[in-house]
């Protein structure tokens, strides 16, 4: 179909398979209508001038399983302060499907055979056994258009609008020229625009969309990690259930003979999943130090663990008050020593000018699985959720802030 503007003599041409009943130019938006005898007679103009649309009028993209082309492109406006853009596609088998853009965000409608008692603006509204939340209603006006329609655009007419939603989805029920139509629409992410129309320019997104879904399911994400937490007890009972404190060293050393000198224990053999070693040393150090050199064998693999601690203990007296630092008794791990058999290369020392001292008590625990891990994992998933729901709540208010229905009211 090929129609001339008589006000600015631009001639648009497309194949569309309709009946066109108005026709906009795109060019200086002068509104034509069919008169009697078929012929297209300027009616009006549109006064917006704003015509930077990513997406013009003949313009081809793949979405939903067809080729679908633009035909039709409206700009509606609520009371002067929110004003979106409709974009009408069709396809060869002449289905119509609407494109919505809003501060950059888009979704995707189709109409619906379904209809709606809406005159009361009910609460919530059951579609498929789920029910969508009122948004709002609102009248809104169509400021600009472009292109072909197969119904008449209202002329300084309100359009009635009530709006339901349950992110990703919406029911949009709309009243026009006495006609009531129901719309079923989808939040739509920026990558699946463009993917259908490649060389789009896709306009800067803002805000959340009254249907944009959040990036977590609350819900969901609360169930899985609650799986996660009882795999990991259960886990950890499992593994270690039969595991017991295991004592493989104690013995009291005495510096007179094993002053910087190497010890090697006794070889012994540990049975279950990975724990700390513990070791517990203390001496009679007084003004003093010592220190202890603990290295771990493995007997079968030959790795070898280090480990040592500087054991310290002064005291005085000084500007009319005592002091004191340190202790003669301290304790130290080696962590996650698996099963296997080991022996200890124990190194004592201590001070040279420490005479006093005469010896060191050693003894090495291979204890009971701690289940700190775990509880840290917990604690940690926890955090995690509280995280996301926070942001979810902010996501949530933000999402409701232009809507009357809003539950984050003060």
């Amino acid at each position: 179909m090929k129609i001339p503007c008589y006000d600015c003599n631009t001639e648009t041409e497309l194949e569309v398979g309709f009946e066109v009943i108005n026709f906009v130019c795109p060019n200086c938006q002068s509104l034509y209508a069919r008169d009697k005898e078929g012929k297209f007679r300027r009616k009006s103009q549109y006064k917006t001038t704003h015509n930077d649309f990513p997406l013009a009028i003949g313009d081809i993209g793949f979405l939903k399983g067809s080729e679908y082309k633009v035909t039709g492109i409206l700009v509606k406006n609520v009371q002067q302060s929110y004003r979106w853009t409709e974009f009408i596609l069709q396809n060869k088998e002449n289905e119509f499907i609407y494109l919505s853009l809003s501060n950059g965000h888009w979704m995707i409608l189709t109409e619906m055979e379904e209809t709606f008692n809406v005159k009361s603006h009910p609460l919530t509204l059951e579609y498929n056994d789920e029910d969508y939340d009122i948004f709002e209603f609102s009248n809104a006006e169509i400021i600009n258009a472009q292109g072909f329609f197969d119904f008449e655009l209202p002329v300084n007419q309100i359009i009635y609008l009530v709006e339901y939603i349950k992110p990703p989805f919406i029911i949009s029920v709309e009243r026009m020229n006495k006609v009531e139509t129901a719309f079923h629409g989808e939040y739509i992410e920026k990558a699946a625009i463009k993917k259908a129309f490649p060389n789009i320019l896709l306009p800067f997104q803002f805000g959340v969309n009254m249907i944009q879904p959040y990036r977590f399911n609350v819900k969901d994400t609360a169930i899985i990690f609650c799986f996660a937490a009882l795999l990991i007890i259960t886990a950890n009972w499992y593994i270690y259930k039969d595991q017991f404190e295991q004592f493989v060293f104690s013995k009291t050393l005495s510096f007179n003979e094993f002053d910087n000198k190497e010890i090697t224990s006794d070889a012994f053999v540990l049975k279950g999943g990975s724990a700390p070693l513990t070791i517990k040393v203390s001496t009679d150090v007084d003004n003093s130090w010592a220190n202890l050199n603990v290295a771990l064998i493995n007997e079968e693999t030959n790795d070898e663990i280090y480990a040592n601690k500087d054991i310290e203990y002064y005291h005085g007296y000084s500007d009319g008050e005592s002091w004191s630092e340190g202790n003669n008794s301290e304790e130290f791990n080696i962590c996650g020593v698996k099963e296997g058999k080991y022996h200890l290369l124990i190194t004592p020392m201590k001070a040279p000018e420490d005479h006093t001292n005469a010896e060191m008590r050693v003894n090495v625990v291979w204890n009971e699985p701690s289940s700190r891990n775990v509880w840290l994992v917990i604690i940690g998933l926890i955090v995690v959720y509280l995280i996301i729901r926070f942001f979810n709540y902010n996501f949530e208010k933000e999402r409701w802030s232009d809507s009357s229905y809003s539950q984050y009211d003060n």
